[in-house]
């Protein structure tokens, strides 16, 4: 989002927008990421945070790094965000290649990508309700601590229940990490939805309780790219320079 001029383009294999798998291929030179660019290459996307900004920008080894506002929170004010429809599926599966910087700074907590479904965006404070949609999403945590965050029809409250991996789990900094996160719609009325996320192919968590919805209108039929630290308020800021990249994004079913 500075003044130079690059050229970069995005792939993305999508053969209909029902179809799956998808993934997103980088290529050309490393720079900034500008918004015309991101609206020709994420079609379909009705809002975005961070691009505009300056915040996104296209890294060696042909990853998309978020450069984390110092003292800000929210993908609009400190990260990035925007939610790729790609067609309504029962099942769906992302994965990603994730690093975090050296010396990150985690404070409290942030999101990380994952996936969602429904006509409204639910996340943010704005529940599920069975009918207006869903959010699985991973978090850090303090530490590097992990967690799937999740938007769903019998939350706690307002905001996203917290499913927290094993204790003894931190993220890594400056290395590298697999992730993956497979999402099955329950049938309405019954609580059998699924979600599972694995770390560099281990198994973090599963649960085959999950109730996403009331009704079949939906599905599972977005990527939802959105990181960001926060929190409610600025206490979740990061205090000194960091950025997570992000590289081989990919959805199946």
């Amino acid at each position: 989002m500075r003044s130079w001029v690059f050229i970069f383009l995005v792939s993305i294999h999508l053969a209909s927008a029902a179809d799956l798998p998808w993934s997103v291929t980088i290529a050309g030179e490393l720079g900034p990421y500008t918004k015309e660019r991101w609206k020709a290459d994420w079609p379909g996307c009705e809002f975005e945070g961070g691009i505009k900004e300056g915040r996104v920008m296209v890294t060696e080894g042909q990853r998309l790094r978020v450069n984390f506002a110092l003292g800000q929170i929210g993908p609009e004010a400190g990260g990035a965000g925007w939610r790729m429809p790609f067609g309504k599926h029962e099942t769906a599966e992302m994965s990603y290649t994730l690093r975090f910087s050296k010396d990150f700074d985690f404070v409290k907590g942030g999101k990380l990508p994952g996936l969602c479904g429904g006509p409204e965006n639910v996340s943010g404070g704005r529940p599920a309700n069975g009918q207006n949609g869903f959010s699985a999403r991973l978090m850090w945590r303090r530490d590097g601590r992990g967690e799937a965050y999740v938007y769903h029809k019998n939350q706690k409250g307002d905001y996203g229940d917290s499913f927290a991996f094993p204790s003894d789990f931190r993220f890594p900094t400056d290395t590298p990490v697999k992730v993956r996160l497979a999402v099955s719609m329950n049938t309405p009325g019954k609580r059998n939805g699924a979600l599972r996320v694995w770390i560099d192919e281990k198994l973090l968590v599963e649960r085959s309780d999950m109730e996403w919805r009331s009704v079949d209108s939906f599905g599972v039929d977005g990527l939802y790219f959105e990181t960001f630290h926060g929190g409610g308020d600025k206490s979740w800021a990061p205090t000194k320079p960091c950025w997570a990249e992000f590289g081989e994004l990919r959805v199946s079913e």
